[in-house]
């Protein structure tokens, strides 16, 4: 939590007025009016033709209304991280559980899931507060054995960025953009620029060879995926990698998750495995908050959970503030975007002007979640210091598991684990229990836990 005693704030919401576009957008509006005016007044030939042109009409003029409403007053969300670790200790940050989703290996190549899960391992905060939790609804030991050669080239690839303060941390996009890097004039630097591009060209060689040799052994750990489909297998849960030492400048803990899966047995996609995620690493490290990300992206800036925090962890921003929306950049795209693929509308205009209102919307993906929000808390509750749910309500999201029903009760008063406290091997076994197909009948997740919760209150950055 932050020093309630800090001055400056960790965050800043700014509003900036566009007034020509306020007049010209007015204008619009008017006229629009006038014209309707126009209609019901002077025409005299009420005519089929005429009444679908005139509903055409208002229903333009209504959309206009909710147009420059959205609008009318954007805003933007300036943070602060070096305020933050001047009010916060490196040991009092929080914890951040990470989630990517991925769905298919051959639509999205394990290697692709592999940068971003890289470039997320790789973020400037203290390792042992992070856990990135790999959700695989193929069911793929491709996708598995991927992870494993990830977390082996990331003992390297971590400390490289750390150390030169590399600001792309996907190895994909650094080696394209930075291919002049290893010509500079720092010996040490160009010889460790060059091991590491080496080091990731044999990680992708090693996942290439891998559909040609592996998958007929199942052997050791990957016995588990004997027998299995994409739509009929139990849960498989794996560690991958576990920070034991629970050192700052380690990795952060690595662990895969297949949910289960039956045929004509429904799932709710990506959402169901949001709540899969969320219900397993709340028994594991039940982190106070929670980043979910597609497994086709890559965080461009390391610093990313500081900005977040700065806003999760302010004084104000703790009484109201639900999640934070961060948006989406596009790389090799088409230039002057002629089919609108980057989505700037949506981003840069649509949602700094719900901003200016209230908050965003929730996109899918690149957000932090506040934990206790997920599991009924509203920002009432929040602003009024309420923190208790009723044992009725706790069963409804908690469902069968005691375990699942610990944890919840300890984030809603607002306790966090200390990275000691965290017994990777333990949790799992309880996991494979709530990551069951069948677990949630009954109960209010996919109702009330993880849906309705997340729509109100939040800042766009």
């Amino acid at each position: 939590m932050a020093n309630p005693n800090s001055v400056l704030p960790l965050y800043e919401k700014n509003w900036y007025k566009h007034n020509y576009k306020r007049v010209l957008d007015s204008i619009i509006l008017i006229l629009l009016l006038m014209l309707l005016g126009y209609r019901l007044i002077f025409v005299n030939n009420y005519s089929l033709p005429w009444f679908v042109a005139f509903m055409c009409e208002c229903w333009f003029t209504l959309g206009w209304i909710f147009t420059i409403s959205t609008q009318w007053n954007p805003a933007l969300v300036k943070t602060y991280p070096q305020r933050l670790l001047q009010s916060v200790s490196v040991e009092e940050l929080p914890a951040v559980d990470i989630f990517v989703t991925t769905a298919d290996d051959e639509l999205e190549p394990p290697i692709i899931t592999v940068n971003t899960v890289l470039s997320l391992l790789s973020l400037d905060y203290p390792s042992h507060k992070l856990s990135c939790y790999v959700s695989d609804d193929a069911c793929s030991p491709l996708i598995f054995y991927a992870l494993q050669q990830a977390s082996n080239f990331a003992k390297h690839w971590v400390p490289f960025c750390k150390k030169y303060n590399v600001q792309t941390r996907a190895p994909f996009r650094y080696f394209i953009d930075d291919n002049d890097e290893c010509m500079t004039n720092n010996e040490e630097f160009r010889q460790e620029w060059l091991q590491m591009k080496d080091m990731y060209e044999n990680l992708i060689r090693e996942i290439d060879v891998y559909p040609k040799s592996i998958p007929c052994l199942f052997e050791g750990e990957f016995a588990a995926f004997s027998n299995t489909t994409r739509t009929n297998h139990p849960a498989i849960i794996k560690v991958i990698w576990e920070n034991k030492e629970m050192v700052e400048d380690g990795l952060p803990h690595l662990i895969y998750l297949s949910r289960e899966k039956r045929p004509k047995q429904p799932h709710h996609f990506k959402a169901g495995a949001m709540n899969v995620l969320t219900r397993v690493s709340g028994l594991i490290t039940n982190a106070p908050f929670m980043l979910n990300v597609d497994c086709d992206m890559f965080v461009n800036n390391p610093k990313i959970a500081q900005h977040a925090m700065c806003i999760l962890l302010d004084s104000k921003g703790e009484k109201e503030v639900a999640f934070v929306q961060c948006p989406q950049q596009f790389y090799a795209t088409l230039k002057d975007d002629p089919f609108g693929n980057q989505l700037v509308i949506l981003y840069k205009y649509l949602g700094a002007g719900l901003a200016g209102l209230q908050g965003t919307f929730y996109c899918g993906t690149n957000c932090f979640h506040r934990r206790k929000v997920m599991y009924g808390l509203s920002s009432d509750d929040m602003e009024n210091g309420l923190n208790k749910l009723s044992d009725e309500e706790l069963k409804q999201i908690s469902g069968a598991s005691n375990e699942l029903r610990k944890s919840i009760v300890h984030a809603l008063k607002g306790k966090t684990n200390s990275p000691s406290d965290i017994n990777v091997k333990k949790g799992i076994e309880e996991a494979n229990q709530v990551a069951c197909y069948g677990y949630e009948y009954g109960t209010a997740w996919g109702k009330q836990v993880c849906h309705t919760n997340l729509y109100f209150n939040v800042y766009l950055f």
